[in-house]
C-alpha cells in the first residue's frame, strides 16, 4: 500500500536498484504490471516491442487471409470459365449435329428429285414414241409430193450442216467447261462421245440421202421404201440428239447445284473453323480478345479439301 493506504504501489527490481511506482487504482496497477512483465519477456526473447510484434502478426494474418481469398477467387473464376467453355462446346456439338441432319435431309430430297426426273424422262420418251408413230403414218400420205419432199430434204441437209457447226461450237464450249469442272468430267465426256457418235450417224445419213436424191430421178419406185426408212432413221437420230442435249443441260444444272452446295459447305466450314480456333486459343484472365481472321485454324485445311472433293 502507498502512503494513503491504497493498494496501488508496485516495485520494479533491477540489478542495480529498485523502483517504486504508484498507479491511480488497482486495475491500472495490474495493467502496468502485465505490460512491464511482457516487455521484460520480449526483451529476453530478443524481440521488439509488443505493439510492433502484434502489428506484425496482424499484418501477416491479414496477408494470409488476402492470399487465401485471392486463391479462392481465382479458383472460382477458373471453374466458371471451365463451365462456360463446356457449355459452349456442348452448344457447338448440337449445332454440328443439326447441320448433319440438314445435310441428310438435303441428300434425301436430291435423290427423290432425281427419281422424279427419271420418271418424267420416261413419260417424255413414251410421248415421243407415240408422236413418231403418228409421224410415220403421215409420211405415207406425204410421199405423193416426192419432189417437194426432196427439196425439203436438201433444206434439211443445209440445216443439219448449220446444226453441225453449232454442235461443234457447243463441243468446244463443253470441252472448256469440262476442264473447269473436273467433278463432272466423266459424265460430260460420256455425253460428248454419244453426241459425236450421233453426229457421225447424221453425216452418214446426210451422204446417203444425197446419193438417194441423185438416184431418185432414175429409181422412183425403189426410192419410196428407202426414203421412208432413211427418214425414220433420221428422225430417230434427231430425237436421240435432242435427248443427249436435254441430258447435257440436266447435267449442267446438277453441276450448278453442286457448286452452290459446295460454296455453302465452304462457308459453313469456315464458320466452324473460326469457332474451333476460338476454342483452341482460350482467353486468360488478363488477356485481350483478338479478332480471328476468316482463314480459320490451319489444321482443318485437309478436312476442307476432302469435303470439297466429295461434294464435287
Amino acid at each position: 500500500p502507498d502512503r494513503d493506504g491504497k493498494r496501488c504501489m508496485f516495485c520494479v527490481k533491477t540489478s542495480s536498484r529498485t523502483y517504486e511506482m504508484s498507479a491511480s487504482d488497482t486495475r491500472q496497477r495490474q495493467e502496468w504490471t502485465l505490460a512491464i512483465q511482457t516487455a521484460i519477456r520480449l526483451q529476453a526473447e530478443g524481440k521488439k516491442s509488443l505493439h510492433k510484434d502484434l502489428k506484425q502478426k496482424r499484418r501477416e494474418q491479414r496477408e494470409q487471409r488476402e492470399q487465401r481469398k485471392a486463391a479462392k477467387e481465382e479458383e472460382t473464376q477458373r471453374l466458371k470459365q471451365l463451365q462456360e467453355e463446356k457449355e459452349r462446346k456442348l452448344q457447338e456439338l448440337e449445332l454440328l449435329k443439326e447441320a448433319q441432319r440438314q445435310a441428310e435431309i438435303l441428300l434425301q430430297e436430291e435423290e427423290q428429285r432425281r427419281r422424279q426426273q427419271h420418271e418424267e424422262m420416261q413419260r417424255t420418251l413414251e410421248i415421243q414414241l407415240r408422236e413418231a408413230e403418228q409421224a410415220r403414218a403421215s409420211m405415207q400420205a406425204e410421199m405423193v409430193l416426192k419432189e417437194a419432199e426432196a427439196e425439203r430434204q436438201r433444206k434439211r441437209i443445209l440445216e443439219l450442216e448449220d446444226m453441225q457447226e453449232r454442235l461443234q461450237e457447243a463441243l468446244q464450249q463443253e470441252v472448256k467447261a469440262r476442264q473447269d469442272e473436273e467433278a463432272v468430267r466423266y459424265a460430260q465426256a460420256r455425253l460428248l462421245a454419244e453426241e459425236e457418235e450421233k453426229l457421225k450417224q447424221l453425216m452418214k445419213l446426210k451422204e446417203e440421202q444425197e446419193e438417194y436424191i441423185i438416184k431418185t430421178q432414175r429409181e422412183k419406185q425403189v426410192l419410196k421404201q428407202e426414203m421412208e426408212n432413211k427418214n425414220k432413221c433420221l428422225e430417230e437420230a434427231q430425237k436421240q440428239l435432242e435427248e443427249v442435249r436435254v441430258n447435257r443441260q440436266r447435267v449442267d444444272q446438277d453441276v450448278m447445284v453442286a457448286q452452290r452446295k459446295l460454296r455453302q459447305a465452304s462457308t459453313n466450314v469456315k464458320h466452324w473453323n473460326v469457332q474451333m480456333n476460338r476454342l483452341m486459343h482460350p482467353i486468360g484472365p488478363g488477356d485481350k480478345r483478338t479478332n480471328v481472321s476468316g482463314g480459320g485454324f490451319t489444321g482443318y485445311q485437309p478436312l476442307l479439301s476432302r469435303r470439297d472433293s466429295s461434294l464435287k
